[in-house]
Formats: structure tokens, sequence, C-alpha cells
């Protein structure tokens, strides 16, 4: 019924807490419909959860800059996160009441998506069972590796395809320049 990049992202942000995660999890599956196809609601919970990530490492320009963003999503796609199985209400007051606390710099404390469709829930408590985690766990503030993973993880293929357009983007001008020449 639900897509299992969505369920292991809502694995990752009660159980481990792992925000980056989430973030990788649920991009990869957007990126999997063409351009023109991608679905806003998705963005908008990947930025809940890149958010959530800043803001535990103290980041409260990223953080504010990220819930703003994903505030203005989850309202014009409302319909959407009712379908996903989220009460899209009480996600709105969840988000202002978590940007009022990013914007008065007040410290991380975990939160859970309010969850209203039975079956999800049943489905990832069932995973957490069999996989032996615990959902709605508080965050280990202590766990660095969790804190920084966005430092700690092998960038080479971003890096690589960062050159590859500019690259391509030099050869383009150039083949255009020669041509008004």
């Amino acid at each position: 019924m639900f897509d299992r990049a969505y369920i292991d992202y809502l694995l990752h942000f009660h159980c481990d807490r792992d925000y980056f995660e989430c973030h990788e999890v649920l991009e990869e599956h957007w990126k999997k419909d063409v351009l023109k196809d991608r679905k806003k609601y998705w963005v908008g919970l990947i930025q809940i959860a890149v958010a959530l990530y800043h803001h535990r490492r103290g980041n409260f320009s990223g953080a504010l800059k990220m819930i703003s963003n994903a505030i203005g999503i989850i309202e014009s796609e409302r319909d959407h996160i009712e379908k996903l199985g989220l009460h899209s209400d009480l996600l709105m007051k969840l988000l202002v009441k978590r940007k009022n606390e990013i914007q008065h710099q007040r410290p991380y404390t975990s939160i859970d998506l309010p969850i209203k469709n039975k079956e999800l829930m049943k489905e990832c408590l069932s995973i957490c069972k069999n996989e032996g985690i615990e959902w709605g766990a508080e965050s280990n503030l202590t766990d660095k590796e969790l804190i920084h993973r966005h430092k700690r993880r092998d960038r080479t293929d971003v890096i690589e395809e960062r050159l590859f357009q500019l690259e391509k983007r030099k050869v383009e001008r150039s083949h255009k320049n020669n041509m008004e020449s």
C-alpha cells in the first residue's frame, strides 16, 4: 500500500533518528520519477528531515530555511500528506511549533510525525519488532556519526558528476563561441 522508501523514511525518522538517511532514501525515491512528474510532497518530507538534521547540529539558519520551506510545501500538499497516512493539521502545528523553537534557538528534541493510518503504523511497528529496533526512541545526541553524517559520507560520485557537468558546459561555451566567430 505504501512505498518501501516511505516506510524506510518513517523507520529512520522514528527509530534511529538518522535524518540524513531519511533524506537520502526519500530523495532517491523522488528522483525515480521523470522531472515533470516528481511529487512535491516528497520534497516537503525530505526538508523536514533536513531541518531536524540541521537543528540537532545547532545550525539554526539552515534549520530555519528548511523548516520554512517544508511548511510551505506541506501546507500546499495537505491532500497528499493525508494520503500518506499523516494527519496534515497536526503535522502543520508540529512544524510551526518547531519553527518557533528554531527561531528562538532552543535545543533540538526528537519529534514524531503524526501518523493516523492504522495500517501504516501497524506495518512500521511490525518491522521494528522483526528487526529489534525501538519505535519512538530519542535521538542519541552523543553519537557523532549520526550527528555529523554528511561529513563522513563518500562524495566521490557527486564530485565526479559536478566536474563532468562543468567540463560539459565549457565545451558547450567553446562550441558556441566558435560558432559566433
